[in-house]
Parts: C-alpha cells; sequence; structure tokens
C-alpha cells in the first residue's frame, strides 16, 4: 500500500523542537504515593469545585518559593552555571484545536503561588477556550515555528541559556496532565528543571504524584524531601483556601483537566 506524505504544521514542528532540547536533559523521576484526603474532602464541600489542576498549580508554586533548588535552572551563558529566579513561572500544556488539528501549546502563569484559586482558574480558563492566536504565548510560539529550522533552533537554544529570557519565554516549571482522560504520563519531556504531574485521583483522597528533575541542578534526596513537604501543602494550606472561599470568591465550576 502506499501512504502519502503529510507536511508538518507550525505546532508539529514546535513540539519537534522542544523535544530536541528536552533530549539532552539528564533527567530523573522521583514518584510518591500520596493521601490528600483532607484536601479531597475539603473540595467536596465546595458547592462550586475549583480543578485539581488550580489546586496542584498553585501547591507546586507554594512549594516553590520554599525549595531554591525548584526555582534555578542550568544555563550555559555566559558560562555553564545555576541561575535562581525570585519566584516561579509556571509554564501549563494545553490541547487546542488549531488549523483543524488537535495541538499542544503552553501558556506561562507567574507566580501562581501569590494568586487566588478564582484567579488561576480565570487564567488556565482563558488559555484553554480563547481563541489560539488570541493568546500572546501561543501566537508567538507560533509564530517562530514558521521560521527557518536553523534560525528557530538558534533563538530557541539562546533563550534556555540566558537566565532571565529563559524564566520569561519558558517558565521555571511544567504542568503536564492527562488524569481527567483517566491515564498519566510516565516519562513527560521539557527542557524545564522540573516538570511534574499526577494521575487519576481515588475517591479516598489517593494519587500518585511524580516530579521529573534535572540531575544537573539537584538530586534526588531533595525531590523526596519535596514531595513529602508537597503533601502536607495540599492537605494544609491549599485545603485551607478551598475551605475558606467565599461565595463572592469561587472559581469558576471545575472544568475536565486538559490533557497534554
Amino acid at each position: 500500500m502506499r501512504g502519502r506524505p503529510i507536511k508538518l504544521s507550525a505546532a508539529r514542528r514546535l513540539v519537534g523542537d522542544l523535544m530536541r532540547f528536552s533530549i539532552g536533559v539528564p533527567r530523573v523521576t522521583v514518584q510518591r504515593q500520596m493521601d490528600i484526603s483532607a484536601l479531597h474532602k475539603a473540595r467536596a464541600g465546595r458547592p462550586d469545585r475549583p480543578s485539581w489542576m488550580v489546586l496542584f498549580l498553585k501547591g507546586y508554586g507554594l512549594l516553590s518559593m520554599e525549595t531554591p533548588e525548584f526555582r534555578r535552572a542550568y544555563v550555559k551563558l555566559p558560562r555553564p552555571q545555576l541561575y535562581e529566579y525570585p519566584g516561579s513561572i509556571a509554564s501549563v500544556a494545553h490541547e487546542r484545536e488549531h488549523e483543524g488539528e488537535r495541538v499542544v501549546l503552553l501558556s506561562t502563569i507567574k507566580q501562581p503561588e501569590r494568586r487566588s484559586l478564582a484567579e488561576l482558574s480565570a487564567l488556565l480558563q482563558e488559555a484553554r477556550s480563547r481563541p489560539v492566536l488570541e493568546i500572546r504565548e501561543f501566537r508567538r510560539a507560533l509564530k517562530i515555528a514558521r521560521l527557518p529550522a536553523p534560525l528557530r533552533r538558534l533563538l530557541m537554544w539562546l533563550s534556555l541559556n540566558m537566565g532571565r529570557q529563559r524564566g520569561h519565554r519558558f517558565g521555571t516549571f511544567q504542568l503536564s496532565v492527562y488524569s481527567g482522560l483517566g491515564a498519566e504520563s510516565l516519562n513527560p519531556l521539557t527542557p524545564l528543571t522540573t516538570i511534574f504531574n499526577y494521575g487519576p485521583i481515588g475517591d479516598d483522597g489517593s494519587v500518585t504524584v511524580r516530579i521529573h528533575y534535572d540531575h544537573r541542578v539537584m538530586d534526588g534526596a531533595n525531590v523526596a524531601r519535596a514531595l513529602a513537604r508537597f503533601e502536607e501543602i495540599l492537605n494544609g494550606e491549599i485545603a485551607d483556601e478551598v475551605a475558606e472561599l467565599s461565595e463572592l470568591d469561587q472559581p469558576p465550576i471545575a472544568t475536565p483537566e486538559p490533557s497534554a
């Protein structure tokens, strides 16, 4: 049988370039089976439940503020070194429809730890519902993806290896989940220092959480301790914030978690 060639779209070239740089990162995974029953109970008691993505996103932001290694990146300019950011910047993967295909695009949220659950919900909802080309990060990424390969890869390499630009363009950590589809990724790739994900959440609040980290920046023991602290944050600060939500400060009703 004879098939047919399919030209790579800008979105597919974008993913290909990200994977090109991600493969060079010495990434290691640490996972923890968590009991977030306190947060599960607090969330279940709200008439308008904030999405799990919002809760994990803010929790990870708080964790990053406590853990300086999570706000560091390995960069090569002007020489190989670690660059530490004063705050975290979340990079969130969204699956969107664009030009007849489903594509994965990344939006960024500065300092999620300082934002309310309602504000985070609104930002995520905007990234997954507004027309693709109306989102600044999406439009910029697709524009760069249409450049000749040598030029766009040079621009990406420079952005990833200049500390300030790296955070501005790509963020400090990434979140990508499939749990809304009843599945979980075991080996996600990113050029960033950490990417975290979680699996389906049980009725008893049990969930598997993974942090995939750049071994040049930190070691496994740091991540293992951070996962234990992450569980405390979810059942503590985040559960308390959910329980204290007022009628006027309710996040939008939870929508299915985006997959990417």
